[in-house]
């Protein structure tokens, strides 16, 4: 496939397109931070002429050769975005993020691209950047969970996923949001997990879950691999907690007077992945037990 990559230089997105290309797919990756290595591009996406440009336009001079004209992209993947609060002021992330998307959404379906895959977040859920702490509805957190959160990004999030799904209506191809928890890259595992064992409050916010930036990587290509389901939304996180706790425990320290709607395994995540496992596939292969002990 041929794969336009928002974000792909980024701690999740680098991940993505090197799997990506690893499988043997031409990914273009378009970030303002891409390096001018072959298949990159500068784009700022808050302008749609940019996106437009840049989604009908050659990403390497070996697309040059054929003499056939500029190739169609078979499906985009937007990851690019403002990662967080607290990096810019309020408005400029929720401006940044909302827009980038819209024209990102506005280019694919008016250019014919079958498929785009977005990057939504955990935070929709409302716990993450919360003032004060806000416990869930429910547990384990499906993607029912209502999703009316305080803060910019979030915001900037659940307008995206609003914004996606009117354009498939409009439009009739795929798209698929990503509700991805806290990414995790494999060093962070032995630098930053030891603090959650002995403190796993750290991770309350974060719904005591996390998703290995590998295993995201995967969830891209199942989902790039699994075609007509319109739009649907599906939580990313690996199958197993980010504290060395029993879901018991966690009920019981955190989640006193929260409703629990199905029995959970011994160390099952409360950030439900079992939607992404069911209709695409997704089967997370890493955990943080693989490298650290006791």
């Amino acid at each position: 496939m041929r794969i336009f990559f928002t974000g792909g230089s980024g701690k999740a997105g680098k991940y993505a397109v090197a799997h990506l290309r690893a499988l043997g797919h031409q990914v273009t990756n378009v970030d303002l931070a891409a390096e001018a290595d072959g298949r990159s591009l500068r784009v700022d996406l808050t302008d749609a002429g940019q996106v437009f440009n840049a989604m009908r336009a050659f990403a390497d001079f070996e697309e040059l050769e054929p003499g056939s004209g500029v190739p169609h992209y078979d499906a985009v993947v937007h990851f690019a975005a403002v990662p967080r609060i607290m990096i810019q002021p309020d408005n400029v992330t929720f401006e940044a993020n909302t827009m980038s998307t819209y024209n990102v959404l506005d280019a694919a379906t008016k250019l014919g691209i079958p498929k785009v895959i977005f990057a939504s977040s955990e935070t929709t859920y409302g716990i993450c950047f919360y003032d004060g702490e806000l416990k869930p509805a429910y547990v384990p957190i499906d993607e029912d969970h209502p999703t009316v959160p305080q803060d910019s990004y979030a915001m900037s999030k659940v307008v995206n996923e609003v914004c996606a799904r009117s354009f498939q209506e409009r439009s009739g191809i795929d798209i698929y949001g990503l509700r991805i928890n806290n990414v995790i890259e494999p060093h962070e595992y032995a630098a930053n997990f030891p603090a959650f064992m002995d403190d796993p409050a750290l991770r309350r916010r974060n719904i005591f879950a996390y998703i290995d930036a590998r295993d995201l990587a995967q969830m891209v290509e199942c989902c790039l691999n699994t075609d007509g389901l319109g739009y649907e939304v599906f939580n990313v996180s690996n199958d197993d907690m980010s504290v060395n706790l029993t879901s018991d425990d966690v009920m019981s320290r955190f989640y006193t007077g929260v409703k629990q709607t199905r029995p959970m395994g011994e160390n099952e995540t409360f950030y439900d992945n079992t939607k992404a496992k069911r209709m695409v596939g997704f089967a997370p292969a890493h955990s943080w037990r693989d490298v650290l002990d006791g």
